[in-house]
């Protein structure tokens, strides 16, 4: 039995989406679980930067910028010797410093947007939860529908049934779909924390998990359509892809290089 992209199996598919599902989700669970596994106020309310190192530390050196004093006027960081006192996640045990670390490195980890477990806070926001939460359906979706296509684009529209994007093909506004789609799905956070950060408005935990969710949901689907998108199971052959309105993949005489889809003309 042949699948609908033309190869005799979707494995190879399924196991990527696996990684993507298992990544995510589990690192998900274990930022629940950790903070709840813990001796209760073993992390106290935190406040650092997005995709810097702010709490390896607590002695004066690279990586304790999350607790060195800062001012409490609104800006990024507080004194953190009134919020709980200092915390490096370098002396915890080893999951959960990896736990903490990731979320230090990710996420600026502030406690007014964060939850809170057995009195300790979580090692990321509540955006970032919705974000976790959506890659890993994003997996769970390539992994019932999602097909290797050659490209990236066709491999993410693979997700959609095929009779409802035939004209897509027909106009060839592929990567409009696939990218324009994944687009609209980041449009939320980047809505919600966007006008946050100009603007007096202020989101709430709830409206950053829900935004956070389409957002992981496209990051989900991207990840497992640029993983799972490879010509070596079609014998690097673009005619042994089957898309859907009976397009053809051609690859430009002059360069070898496979460039936009043919369609078949209709009877």
């Amino acid at each position: 039995m042949v699948e609908p992209n033309g190869l005799p199996d979707r494995f190879r598919e399924i196991r990527i989406s696996n990684w993507v599902i298992g990544l995510s989700f589990g690192y998900l669970l274990s930022s629940f679980l950790v903070p709840a596994l813990l001796p209760t106020d073993t992390v106290p309310e935190l406040s650092g930067r997005a995709n810097a190192i702010d709490y390896m530390s607590k002695d004066s050196s690279w990586g304790d910028w999350g607790n060195e004093p800062h001012p409490e006027d609104g800006s990024m960081g507080h004194d953190q010797s009134e919020h709980g006192g200092q915390f490096a996640w370098s002396e915890l045990d080893l999951f959960s410093a990896f736990i903490y670390a990731f979320g230090d490195i990710n996420c600026h980890q502030k406690h007014e947007r964060s939850w809170e477990i057995n009195g300790n806070q979580m090692p990321i926001c509540t955006r970032d939860v919705g974000i976790f939460a959506g890659i890993a359906v994003g997996g769970l979706i390539f992994r019932k529908r999602g097909l290797n296509r050659w490209t990236v684009r066709d491999t993410i529209i693979s997700v959609l049934p095929d009779n409802k994007v035939e004209q897509f093909y027909f106009t060839d506004r592929r990567f409009l779909l696939a990218f324009g789609g994944i687009a609209l799905l980041l449009l939320p956070t980047a809505l919600d924390g966007g006008i946050q950060a100009i603007t007096d408005y202020e989101s709430t935990n709830l409206k950053r998990l829900l935004t956070g969710f389409p957002m992981g949901l496209g990051i989900g689907l991207l990840f497992s359509g640029v993983f799972a998108a490879n010509p070596k199971p079609f014998d690097f052959n673009a005619e042994n892809v089957k898309l859907p309105a009976n397009a053809r993949l051609v690859a430009h005489e002059a360069s070898d290089v496979i460039e936009d889809s043919n369609i078949d003309e209709q009877e």
